[in-house]
């Protein structure tokens, strides 16, 4: 990777790798650079021959720069990125080979599509699928190949990728928005566009003694570890003084990620020791998801550089805090102006709480899909602990937007923070207080301000597929809201009606107060009769929901055969995550801890026999050695247990039947066996021992 020169500031080499806009322009003819703007802006296809022009100048910046290759870089449903190199050579006639890149080449590539999930599809056989230039995100350069991302679908026109969605989702969000903007006299506005800031926590630890755990080289996350004396409990970690070397590593992380293009903004300590966090500036939805799958690769390959592996598991250690990755969500017309902004007049204030009631509505009539959209083996674990929100769906909007709503149900004068009263109504909200209220962290889906921070999602999820389902479902409300009032003869009168019926009925998704709570978990439950889905296993089905399934046919996002695929998948994905947890338990078990157990116990019992023929009491041998020996009896039996349930679950049908048994029996067993070996490790010598421990893992960085 390039270096920086010491005196070049960030301005200097900020996204010089990538093919931008500033590029662009310096290299491409005015009427070709104004036909890839229209692309951009309004989703108009590239003419061939503008295409060629493109292409072109994009192979002659990237061989300048070292590159040799290129790559449609895609997004399958694999979770991670995807990219097959080609060579800029062709041959001559003569033996020779030239450099070049073709407008076909840049729009449309053909890699194998047929190891890739698709969730019955396409059968193994059907080998071809089809990459499409995503124009409105910018290709860039990284290990000297030019990197052009793209979207995937198969050869009958199935999407097989996340991307597409999203930016389906983006298209039909857009379209729906401009209406509710037409209503209010909104002429101006050509686009709307929603824009995400995620939020990345990870760990950090010492790769020589990751290299020493199976557990983390094969899943991700420690199966075993005793407690550590010291965890986070004194809280000292968070926003504390950032160790030297991890601070190279942000500084080098920083860097590169800069020289890409990415807006990495803050960096600090998480709550958790060897807990961190990254935060970017605002982009484009699918940019922004471009730039967080190269975030969390660059973040782990920059690690090994510094002789340490980044952890991006949402649960990684057992009692301490788990792995975020929070999702802030807003949009934004072409004109400038932030949709979920209050704005400083009358009339922008009742639009700001029209997009408001729409994202109520679609918040309660569809917190399944939302929680879906963060559903993962490895989320499971993370989900309702108290470092993350519960699984139970519900809105936070803060007391001074609460008064708001509740005045303009009620019928009644609104008074602000300042002490003035106002009618609730097209004079709505005069200089609206933005921040009157402490953020909720233990709320799922927040009102922050000027945006939403959906705060479920896994860290080391893909935010593309939680974007499509929020994208989708505001559109839907909005479309509805739309419908009813286009139709309207009295603007005002029948959009405060509107209003006023929505919060009536969708009120109960919002809450404002603990989401850790016991009382909160049985009010939302018992008396709010919102949905506690609980595992990955509970919150997949919702997808074939017959509302959900129409929703997305209804805007072209998924068809139903789609979203079939995407259940199986996920699901297949829980059964082998698990699967994959439980065999490497049963490998680090057999070949690792039983030995070093029976290993110990040895040395104790020839301890004890020595101490014995010197007449020299044996008490804490003699007890110790009966310990370890029921404590090795246990996890012996109980190994064999999770083998034969292991085995059983194997044996299940495919789909939701097995990955119930994963969590119900799998899952349960391991969590048995792990107890049993946890408290092994705390009466086995550290030298004998054979995994590193947590102090080691979290505390040596």
């Amino acid at each position: 990777m390039e270096e920086s020169k010491t005196n070049q500031t960030v301005s200097d080499f900020f996204g010089c790798n990538v093919f931008s806009d500033r590029v662009m322009r310096e290299r491409l003819p005015k009427n070709v650079y104004k036909s890839v703007q229209r692309t951009k802006q309004l989703g108009i296809a590239l003419d061939s021959d503008v295409a060629d022009v493109v292409a072109n100048a994009m192979k002659d910046w990237a061989v300048e720069k070292g590159a040799t290759h290129y790559t449609h870089w895609f997004q399958p449903m694999t979770g991670v990125t995807a990219e097959k190199h080609d060579a800029f050579i062709n041959p001559t006639s003569n033996g020779e080979v030239i450099v070049e890149f073709s407008g076909k080449e840049l729009i449309k590539g053909e890699p194998d599509a047929s190891s890739f999930p698709s969730g019955g599809l396409r059968a193994t056989f059907e080998a071809r699928g089809y990459t499409a230039w995503d124009p409105t995100s910018c290709a860039f350069i990284k290990d000297n190949s030019l990197y052009i991302p793209t979207a995937f679908c198969s050869y009958t026109g199935e999407i097989l990728d996340k991307k597409t969605p999203l930016l389906r989702s983006m298209e039909v969000l857009s379209e729906q928005a401009l209406r509710i903007l037409r209503l209010f006299g909104n002429d101006r506005a050509t686009r709307v566009v929603t824009t995400v800031g995620a939020e990345q926590e990870y760990f950090l630890v010492d790769k020589k003694y990751y290299d020493q755990r199976e557990d983390l080289v094969l899943t991700g996350r420690t199966l075993f570890g005793a407690k550590p004396p010291k965890g986070q409990e004194l809280e000292d970690h968070y926003f504390g003084n950032i160790k030297q070397r991890v601070s190279d590593y942000m500084k080098d992380l920083d860097e590169e990620l800069w020289k890409l293009g990415i807006y990495a903004k803050t960096k600090h300590n998480e709550v958790a020791p060897a807990q961190h966090e990254l935060a970017p500036v605002f982009a484009t939805s699918n940019i922004a998801a471009d730039h967080n799958q190269l975030t969390m690769e660059i973040m782990k390959k920059i690690a090994l550089k510094h002789g340490l592996v980044c952890l991006l598991h949402e649960k990684p250690f057992e009692g301490v805090n788990g792995s975020g990755k929070h999702n802030n969500w807003s949009m934004t017309a072409n004109d400038g102006h932030n949709l979920l902004d209050p704005g400083d007049n009358p009339q922008d204030n009742l639009q700001f709480l029209t997009f408001l009631c729409a994202i109520i509505k679609g918040v309660h009539e569809y917190a399944p899909l939302l929680r879906l959209s963060a559903a993962s083996a490895g989320n499971d674990h993370r989900l309702g602990a108290n470092e993350a929100p519960p699984a139970v769906v519900s809105l936070f909007i803060g007391s001074e937007l609460q008064d708001v709503l509740d005045a303009l149900e009620q019928g009644r004068k609104y008074t602000s923070v300042a002490d003035k009263e106002f009618e609730i109504g097209v004079d709505a909200l005069p200089n609206f207080p933005k921040d009157t209220t402490d953020r909720n962290r233990t709320s799922p889906f927040a009102f922050t301000g000027n945006k939403f921070e959906f705060r479920m999602l896994g860290s080391a999820d893909s935010i593309s597929c939680t974007n499509t389902i929020i994208n989708t479902i505001v559109a839907q409300e909005l479309s509805e809201f739309a419908d009813a009032l286009e139709k309207s003869e009295n603007f005002e009168r029948d959009l405060r009606s509107l209003l006023v019926k929505t919060i009536k009925e969708h009120k109960q998704i919002i809450f404002n107060g603990n989401g850790y709570s016991d009382e909160w978990l049985d009010e939302a439950v018992n008396v709010r009769h919102l949905p506690n889905l609980v595992s990955t296993v509970d919150a997949l089905p919702e997808y074939l929901r017959p509302e959900n399934v129409t929703m997305f046919e209804k805007f072209k996002v998924y068809t139903e055969t789609e979203i079939r695929s995407r259940t199986e998948i996920l699901l297949d994905n829980y059964s082998k995550v698990i699967n994959i947890e439980a065999l490497t338990m049963l490998d680090m078990v057999r070949k690792k801890i039983i030995p070093a157990c029976i290993g110990y116990s040895k040395e104790i019992c020839e301890t004890a026999a020595v101490k014995k023929n010197l007449g020299i009491d044996c008490f804490v041998e003699t007890e110790l050695a009966e310990k370890l020996s029921a404590l090795i009896t246990g996890i012996y039996q109980e190994t064999k247990v999770l083998d034969e349930k292991v085995t059983a679950a194997q044996s299940m049908n495919e789909g939701l039947e097995m990955a119930r048994c994963y969590r119900d029996v799998v899952l349960a067993q391991m969590q048995t066996l792990r107890a049993l070996v946890d408290e092994a490790e705390m009466n086995v010598s550290e030298n004998i021992w054979p995994l590193p421990s947590y102090s080691k893992l979290l505390f040596t960085v």
